[in-house]
């Protein structure tokens, strides 16, 4: 299937805290038809997994999502109430840095 003939592919980004709102955006955008990709595994105490990674476990989980921002037609960043931490502001420079449109979907600022 080349690149044409398929659905346009979407990362979603945003911080392990907001993981609610990031199901809703990602719920929301393959109703519109496109392939979502997302984090699936997040290191926060704040998550709703309350997963707890080391430091090499928390670098593949980085080196993954950025090969999915590479993948995607356009990265979409996840800003409840327009917060965007550290490592949202760093996928947004990275995906910045190698081309990819972006957009900023609030989500629910009751998530927060």
């Amino acid at each position: 299937m080349s690149h044409a003939d398929r659905p346009p592919v979407v990362c979603l980004c945003g911080s392990a805290r907001f993981m609610d709102a990031i199901a809703d955006v990602a719920r929301t955008e393959t109703l519109a038809g496109r392939i979502v990709v997302r984090p699936e595994v997040v290191s926060s105490t704040r998550s709703p997994e309350g997963v707890v990674l080391d430091e090499a476990a928390k670098t593949a989980l980085d080196r993954l999502h950025r090969a999915k921002i590479r993948l995607a037609d356009e990265v979409v960043f996840v800003t409840p109430g327009g917060y965007m931490g550290s490592s949202t502001r760093a996928e947004l420079a990275y995906a910045l840095d190698v081309g990819k449109p972006i957009r900023l979907v609030p989500g629910n600022k009751e998530d927060r």
